[in-house]
């Protein structure tokens, strides 16, 4: 027996365990640190470097011991080191898939797990593996401004950039010229890959791209968008948290002013 983190969740609160110098880690030790039930699914994650990785769900927070404390995921991506902060997000999509697999699509019998990330059904055999949902996102610029839209979903007064989930039968880039065309009525040019980020809320995976503007008016999708217009790279709206590849995106193309937020 070797030490282990532990990753356990209520609903999507982390408990993160509290340091004696003011910082924040996940609990790592031989056994659960907390007592399960003999119901508890407990989920085999890819291994942290040599610790092997556990991961459970709980139906109460825990708020009796002091040496923890509840946080949300996107919280603790400020308390947590990145590479624990990416590895909860991993623990928490697959609790989500275990919680929604429970039983099969075609028969209806219960799932069993198969491997560590596949299910079969006892029934009627059906293997069934975790998915994920994939969208693009682009900044687009024109010349030293940038196309910022505040989204209806949003939950605060900020805004960020187009984005859209890639659709059946299309390639990343066809997703992000239809979504800039479908939510603002442009046409862009020099599209280019930056990077991807997976997107835990619940099970995502961001693609990041650059594109130049090149015709067209701003014309909302007033369905998707309710704000959206050009701005130039040292007047900025509120913008996304650090956390996201959107904000990530605008800060990289800041960098071409000299200018950081």
């Amino acid at each position: 027996m070797g030490k282990k983190y532990w990753f356990i969740f209520c609903k999507s609160d982390l408990m993160l365990e509290k340091k004696d110098d003011g910082t924040y880690s996940i609990p790592l030790s031989d056994q659960s640190p907390i007592e399960t039930k003999p119901w508890t699914h407990i989920m085999n994650i890819t291994p942290l470097g040599e610790y092997e990785v556990k991961a459970f769900p709980i139906d109460n927070p825990i708020t009796d011991n002091s040496k923890y404390e509840m946080c949300g995921l996107r919280a603790s991506f400020y308390k947590l080191p990145r590479e624990l902060y990416l590895k909860a997000g991993k623990c928490q999509e697959l609790l989500y898939w275990d919680y929604n697999t429970q039983f099969c699509g075609i028969c209806g019998a219960p799932m069993k797990m198969s491997t560590d990330i596949s299910k079969k059904c006892s029934s009627c055999g059906k293997e069934i593996w975790p998915q994920l949902a994939t969208a693009i996102i682009v900044l687009i610029y024109r010349g030293d401004e940038v196309l910022l839209v505040h989204a209806k979903n949003f939950k605060s007064d900020f805004y960020g950039l187009v984005a859209g989930f890639v659709e059946t039968g299309e390639t990343l880039e066809e997703a992000v010229r239809r979504e800039v065309k479908e939510e603002t009525g442009l046409t862009i040019k020099n599209l280019s890959y930056w990077k991807s980020q997976p997107w835990p809320y619940p099970c995502g995976l961001m693609v990041g791209f650059y594109a130049e503007y090149e015709s067209g008016d701003v014309h909302l999708q007033k369905e998707e968008l309710s704000k959206g217009a050009w701005f130039k790279y040292d007047n900025l709206p509120a913008i996304p948290e650090k956390l996201s590849i959107a904000r990530q995106l605008i800060d990289n193309w800041l960098k071409t002013f000299n200018l950081n937020i």
